[in-house]
């Protein structure tokens, strides 16, 4: 995250997070490939501890450039106060990739919910959907950090879709019906307000 990086500017709180308006209009374009997982992510301890109870369901998705061995699978816990348990547990980064990347670019969590014929993001951590956006210091804000270091992943020159835009289902995910739907409306507002001039674009 950027050095500058500051929340005063933040006005609007929705699920207990202040929402960062840059969200609204960031240009962004995703031209996926799994580059984005190739750095590993923190989970929540209880998502990394659901992960291991799935552990012998999970390990037929896994290819042969992932470790099949579970005590690989994930870094050491460390204090987090952006995680509900102050905890976060970060995967393991495995021959280039995130262990539960496989070689074809696809996440082996995900891999499993839709064969079981789940909900496609019922096993992956909150911070792998939310991505290019991110929760840091009780905000959700764009991880810019992270996105200036990929390549497909990235601000696309020419391209007119905004973050919001590209991230509308993982962020109703996210929120549920009625939080989304408040971000939703702020969202109209701050850029209405932007329209007739009442505040600067960030």
């Amino acid at each position: 995250m950027s050095e500058e990086f500051s929340t005063k500017s933040f006005t609007k709180e929705i699920k207990g997070l202040l929402i960062d308006p840059l969200i609204f209009s960031f240009p962004f374009n995703c031209k996926c490939n799994g580059e984005c997982c190739n750095y590993g992510v923190y989970t929540e301890s209880t998502e990394s501890q659901l992960i291991l109870s799935i552990k012998e369901k999970l390990l037929p998705f896994m290819d042969e450039t992932q470790s099949k061995d579970i005590d690989a699978w994930f870094e050491a816990p460390e204090e987090d106060e952006d995680f509900e348990s102050g905890v976060a547990v970060g995967t393991n980064v495995i021959n280039g990739k995130c262990t539960f990347l496989d070689k074809e670019g696809l996440c082996s969590l995900q891999k499993l919910a839709m064969a079981e014929g789940a909900y496609k993001w019922k096993y992956k951590p909150v911070y792998c959907i939310l991505f290019p956006l991110t929760i840091y210091e009780g905000s959700l804000t764009i991880d810019d950090e992270h996105i200036d270091r990929l390549k497909f992943c990235n601000k696309q020159n020419g391209e007119h879709m905004t973050i919001y835009e590209a991230c509308r289902e993982e962020l109703q995910h996210f929120f549920g019906e009625k939080n989304f739907a408040e971000l939703e409306a702020y969202r109209k507002e701050y850029l209405n307000e932007i329209k007739t001039g009442e505040i600067n674009a960030q």
